[in-house]
């Protein structure tokens, strides 16, 4: 029985990665194209997420700054420190970082995947800021997505389990880092 349950958590995982990928293709491509014309004209990245969240915004920061596939040269991509001290929340420390660190023609690259609540304040500090917004997020996110301008992209993954939104959202963070590495230094033979 334990066998079976782990085994659906694989075939439940393929099935959603497969049944997103046509629609999330084209996104994906905008939000590649975002960065790398971001980090070209001198701009940077900056990762943020909230709750468990943060981790897949550091685990991203980490593959642009470092590598992935490929050697090249670091990419301006920092995450940003929700634990931040001195904040009554990490919502609140999140926010204060955009506002002191960002710039126009920087981009926020934020994970929102449990519906944290606090994803539209953060949108909206990032905008104030005159930066444009990547927003990987799962489906409790209709409170805030009115607070995205035409200038921003929403990688939607349609879930209702974390873990699987937080599944597909590792594999956004490696199709961003493998089309940038494409486009700075060309495909893999």
């Amino acid at each position: 029985m334990l066998e079976q349950r782990i085994q659906q958590q694989f075939f439940e995982s393929a099935d959603l990665l497969y049944q997103v990928a046509e629609g999330l293709s084209r996104p994906l491509a905008v939000a590649a194209q975002m960065m790398v014309d971001a980090l070209t004209a001198g701009g940077r990245v900056w990762c943020a997420g909230l709750g468990i969240s943060a981790a897949d915004a550091s685990y991203a920061a980490a593959l642009l700054a470092g590598r992935f596939e490929q050697e090249r040269p670091g990419l301006a991509v920092i995450a940003l420190d929700a634990q931040a001290q001195g904040y009554p929340d990490p919502a609140s420390a999140l926010m204060r970082q955009i506002q002191t660190l960002g710039h126009p023609g920087d981009l926020l690259l934020l994970f929102e995947s449990q519906g944290s609540g606090a994803a539209g304040a953060l949108l909206q500090v990032a905008h104030g800021q005159e930066m444009s917004v990547i927003a990987l997020s799962g489906t409790q996110d209709d409170d805030w997505r009115s607070t995205l301008l035409d200038t921003d992209v929403q990688l939607r993954v349609p879930h209702s389990r974390f873990a699987r939104v937080a599944e597909a959202h590792r594999l956004l963070s490696h199709c961003l880092a493998d089309a940038i590495d494409v486009q700075l230094l060309g495909a893999i033979e």
